[in-house]
């Protein structure tokens, strides 16, 4: 996606930020734009010998800058977004240059065309904590994030989760509670039904296979969960969202929008 230059000389106004990272995405969560505190705060000037430069970013995806399971999180927003939503006040985690993680809290919107169509995703993020206050250290949930990722099909429980955060249940549902605005087993339904949106798209899979890949109990019960989360069954998900045959592979794209999501924790 290339932006028009009346936009690209607006987006430049964010280069004058610097505690606010700002971007611009295609559909398929490639960088068509980001401005200077994005390219600071990930240290390509160090990656590539030479001051950052934008080309160094376009065309490049959350995948290419953060782990999976950071990656997994950005694009649940994402796909919320394209179905033409908004996310204000989305808090999530960042990975500093010198490997910290802070809490941000960003938004999203969606870019529409003059045909009113859905072309891709820009938002911006800042800084959540005051000055002074501690960064949250990347690691502390990482293990079980990247558990839930790799295991999600599978039936997992909060104790489980609990040993490898090596916290008690009740401690660990309320660290995780705190972090993600979403209980564990929450999390888990919506990245089941992420997978499974990605799947639908990128896959030629039966939904019956799909289901059973991605950690539903049959087809009748991946189909409820899924349009309770989306407002469209899975077949239909497919026919609107599934791209040419002639169109170039997609990246990965493994999250989709959560249509529950509300700034208040969740009961």
């Amino acid at each position: 996606m290339r932006l028009p230059r009346y936009l690209l000389e607006l987006a430049r106004l964010f280069d004058g930020l610097d505690d606010v990272l700002a971007w611009v995405k295609d559909r398929d969560g490639r960088y068509a734009w980001v401005n200077r505190a994005f390219l600071v705060n990930d240290s390509l000037d160090g990656r590539h010998g030479a001051a950052p430069e934008l080309a160094d970013v376009v065309g490049k995806t959350d995948y290419d800058f953060s782990p999976s399971f950071l990656a997994d999180q950005f694009r649940i927003d994402d796909e919320y977004v394209l179905a033409g939503h908004r996310i204000v006040d989305r808090i999530e985690l960042v990975v500093q240059p010198d490997g910290r993680a802070v809490w941000n809290v960003t938004n999203k919107v969606p870019l529409i065309d003059e045909a009113g169509a859905v072309v891709g995703t820009a938002g911006i993020t800042r800084s959540l904590a005051a000055p002074g206050q501690p960064d949250a250290p990347a690691h502390e949930l990482g293990a079980v994030l990247a558990h839930l990722r790799d295991h999600y099909p599978t039936p997992i429980t909060n104790r489980q989760l609990a040993r490898l955060a090596h916290m008690s249940v009740r401690a660990f549902e309320r660290k995780f509670l705190a972090s993600f605005h979403l209980t564990p087993q929450r999390y888990l339904r919506r990245l089941r039904l992420s997978m499974a949106s990605r799947a639908l798209v990128s896959t030629g899979a039966t939904l019956a296979e799909i289901a059973s890949g991605c950690g539903f109990s049959d087809q009748s019960h991946f189909t409820r969960e899924f349009r309770r989360q989306f407002g469209r069954t899975p077949r239909e998900y497919r026919e609107h969202y599934a791209r040419r045959s002639d169109d170039a592979a997609p990246v990965p794209n493994p999250d989709a929008g959560d249509q529950e999501r509300r700034r208040k924790s969740p009961v």
